[in-house]
């Protein structure tokens, strides 16, 4: 069927709001209503249950239904289903590009999370980590995520800096900080006389969340032994976290990022203390230019614990 100009926009104007709203993967051709879904049981449940016989002594007398005036005379009208018709099992994502479309969801639980923490403990160098990950099936972000986003820069760094989560750009490309947060990352960094190519810089979570939502607290955990085991194996002098997430996830910190930042802290590396400093992301400054004056505070104060742990 031909479309007309007005359902042509239409249509335009409706992929415009999925885009703007994050929404740039497909996953199945039918809708899913969720909610029903966790329904499931409870609504199978009442299918099966048998009707209680009705009482002997009710003293009620059978009345036939009253006329409904929506129904034409002499039309009986139909019964309603006792509870709505459920889907059998949750459809599974179709298969896609890369190993990981096709692999059924998991529900993270403690078992996921220690085989995190063993494959993340055996790996003896960076590329060995970085096959862990691609092998990993157990964080079900990676199903829906176009690449691995591992790291970038040089491995053996003394700088460090520790994001949350790769966005759309990373996500394509497949390394992080490449969109337009990682372009002023780069400014800044070349501000205090460092270039990208010196540094190494990861994420929290190596797989975007679709629509670069918030990773949830159970993909935070089990990612959080790979991140840990990637900064054991850099053994930077300095590491910097890139917002309060990445912070709170490998500190335990528990203050707001606008407390936090500019402040120097440590972190347990191999046999020694790793200073340790959060400032804001590059993606809220890019919301809040004016926080930029902060940031290169921040970043004169990188400069200078590299210097002093230089001299040492």
């Amino acid at each position: 069927m031909q479309q007309t100009p007005h359902e042509r926009r239409q249509i335009e104007a409706l992929l415009d709001f999925y885009s703007a709203s994050g929404v740039d993967c497909f996953l199945g051709e039918q809708p899913v209503d969720w909610f029903d879904l966790t329904n499931e049981h409870a609504a199978q449940r009442l299918q099966n249950r048998t009707p209680a016989a009705p009482s002997q002594h009710t003293g009620l007398a059978e009345t036939a239904p009253a006329a409904n005036p929506r129904h034409p005379a002499g039309a009986a009208p139909q019964p309603a289903p006792a509870t709505m018709p459920m889907p059998s099992a949750i459809p599974a994502p179709p298969t896609g590009q890369g190993g990981a479309m096709g692999q059924p969801a998991v529900l993270p639980d403690r078992e996921i999370i220690a085989a995190a923490r063993d494959l993340a403990a055996s790996a003896a160098t960076l590329e060995d980590l970085r096959r862990c990950l691609e092998a990993f099936d157990g964080c079900n972000l990676k199903l829906t995520a176009k690449k691995l986003v591992f790291a970038d820069g040089d491995p053996q760094a003394r700088l460090m800096f520790v994001g949350e989560a790769p966005g759309r750009d990373e996500d394509l490309q497949g390394k992080p900080f490449v969109g337009r947060s990682g372009q002023l990352l780069d400014r800044m960094l070349a501000a205090i006389g460092i270039e990208r190519t010196a540094v190494y810089i990861a994420n929290v979570v190596p797989w975007r969340p679709p629509g670069n939502r918030t990773p949830t607290p159970q993909e935070t955990e089990i990612c959080k032994p790979f991140i840990k085991r990637q900064i054991e194996l850099v053994n930077p002098d300095v590491l910097v976290f890139l917002g309060a997430a990445s912070a709170k996830t490998l500190l335990g910190a528990q203050d707001g990022i606008r407390k936090m930042r500019g402040r120097w802290m440590s972190y347990p590396g191999n046999g020694r203390e790793i200073s340790a400093i959060a400032t804001y992301h590059p993606a809220y400054l890019l919301r809040s230019p004016l926080e930029k004056r902060l940031s290169w505070r921040d970043f004169v104060s990188i400069k200078e614990a590299l210097l002093a742990n230089q001299e040492r």
